[in-house]
């Protein structure tokens, strides 16, 4: 039996994988760990910039993460992934005062983060939104207008050439983010190759195979096609769309249970300069019936490596691959015995997405134009030109009662005996990394996690815990004000 050649295999050079190989570092600094990444550089797919919205998700424009049911709003997603966001806030913090990431603005920023509707019932159910959530600590400060002189300040492209008589309003929290996931992955790696946990690039992952002691990894260079077997205590997967066939080569039972189906998107450019000068928020509409959440229109500034932009979008496409760097026999390759019938109903389940997706693909420069319009009614289609917004698969989790369904979150797979954990899914994932790793820790470290130096050492980036920020003003208000101040975030 060969000896273990690494404590922690990371497999992923994105957001997740640097997250947790921090998170770990943290905690144990003396445990060794390898990052596998199958490109030639870090966060080079669904963690690069122009590949993701960018919106440091806090639920405070995003209408999917508060459903209104039987009249009813449903505030916990929403109270949750805001939590989650304020401990991400927090690490990055720390990081930064550690001398661990690199001057804040090279990452993060603030820009409002504003919520508009359009006709009656948009306008009613956001001043109930508002309303309900303005009462919470997490969401104080919470502003709402339908007044033209307040929305044409908060969003003078929005609402220019709009017709007067048109109902619309809008919320606004002015201590919302933009962030950087490519920039904040890359210097988050690199601080960690400084602490003796290496990046090794244009290596992929092709087997994967129980030991004594763990795992054997089995891995190819994709420039020389020189195959390697490494041996490892644990594995994390965090490869984005790519997970989902890795954690089926594992062959644990946990991964039968899940499918895939993948989306694609596409963003509308503007680099005017006096019309990017002129919008300073991320604006979030109504997602389409149908569409799915990721494909919530919204019109966003952007500030990437330094250059400013807007952005609108995304408009949905689809492709068989899982990754945007990936083959088109991703989607065929992952069904199995097991995910078939689950994969089958979910597509029956979703027919209304099947046909907004064909919808999408064959849109013209000019359609997409005239969807913009709705937000931007003065848009120019010279303006404006058409990139590539990455891929991201959507989780078809098996259902006792349904056979199967799409998910539109992430979701944590954990092997019975600990040893490999993965991330599935999207959106909000990026934004809420540090929260959401932390239960990798608990349930793959068990014993490690609750001693009193690990609790005390994790306590020492994160005070304030999502749940305890959730039910206390007083909290809230200081954590903020001390990350604000370190990030150069406003309060």
């Amino acid at each position: 039996m060969a000896d273990l050649d690494v404590d922690v295999i990371l497999i992923g050079a994105g957001i997740m994988s640097a997250t947790l190989a921090t998170w770990l570092r943290i905690v144990d600094p003396t445990r060794s760990m390898l990052v596998l990444e199958r490109l030639d550089r870090a966060a080079a797919e669904s963690s690069d910039a122009w590949n993701n919205a960018g919106t440091g998700h806090s639920a405070f424009c995003e209408l999917n993460y508060t459903p209104e049911v039987d009249g009813h709003l449903e505030l916990g997603r929403a109270v949750n992934i805001a939590g989650s966001f304020e401990v991400s806030r927090q690490l990055w913090a720390a990081l930064v005062e550690r001398g661990e990431l690199p001057e804040p603005r090279a990452f993060v920023r603030t820009v409002p983060h504003r919520t508009f509707v359009r006709g009656d019932d948009g306008v009613g159910l956001l001043r109930r939104r508002q309303a309900a959530m303005s009462a919470h600590p997490l969401f104080a400060g919470m502003s709402f207008a339908t007044a033209p002189s307040t929305l044409r300040d908060w969003m003078p492209l929005v609402m220019e050439g709009r017709e007067p008589t048109e109902p619309v309003a809008a919320t606004s929290v002015e201590i919302g983010t933009d962030v950087n996931f490519g920039a904040l992955t890359r210097g988050m790696l690199t601080a960690l190759e400084r602490r003796d946990c290496p990046v090794s690039f244009e290596r992929e992952v092709v087997g994967l195979e129980r030991t004594d002691l763990g795992w054997r990894v089995r891995t190819r260079h994709t420039a020389t096609g020189l195959e390697e077997d490494l041996h490892t205590r644990f594995v994390f997967v965090g490869a984005g769309g790519g997970a989902l066939p890795i954690l089926q080569l594992s062959g644990i039972p946990e991964a039968r249970r899940y499918g895939g189906f993948p989306v694609s998107g596409q963003w509308l450019v503007c680099k005017r300069p006096d019309l990017v000068a002129r919008h300073a928020a991320k604006v979030y509409g109504r997602a389409e019936v149908g569409a799915p959440p990721m494909s919530v229109p919204h019109l966003d500034t952007r500030v990437i490596d330094g250059e400013r932009g807007l952005l609108f979008g995304p408009f949905a496409g689809f492709s068989t691959r899982f990754l945007q760097h990936g083959s088109l026999f991703d989607l065929p390759a992952s069904v199995r015995a097991a995910n078939l019938l689950p994969m089958l109903h979910a597509g029956l389940d979703n027919l209304a997405l099947t046909r907004y997706l064909v919808q999408q693909v064959t849109q013209s420069h000019a359609q997409r134009v005239e969807v913009l319009r709705a937000f931007v009614p003065a848009a120019d289609p010279d303006d404006w030109v058409l990139q590539n917004a990455g891929q991201r698969v959507q989780v078809i989790q098996q259902d006792d009662e349904r056979g199967g369904v799409l998910e539109f979150g992430t979701e944590l797979v954990v092997s019975a005996d600990g040893s490999l954990a993965a991330l599935l899914g999207a959106s909000p994932g990026a934004s809420t990394a540090a929260a959401l790793l932390l239960p990798v820790l608990e349930r793959c470290f068990a014993g490690e996690y609750a001693s009193p130096l690990w609790q005390s050492r994790i306590r020492s980036v994160v005070p304030a815990s999502g749940a305890a920020l959730a039910a206390d003003p007083g909290l809230v208000a200081e954590t903020r004000r001390r990350t604000a101040s370190v990030l150069g975030l406003a309060g």
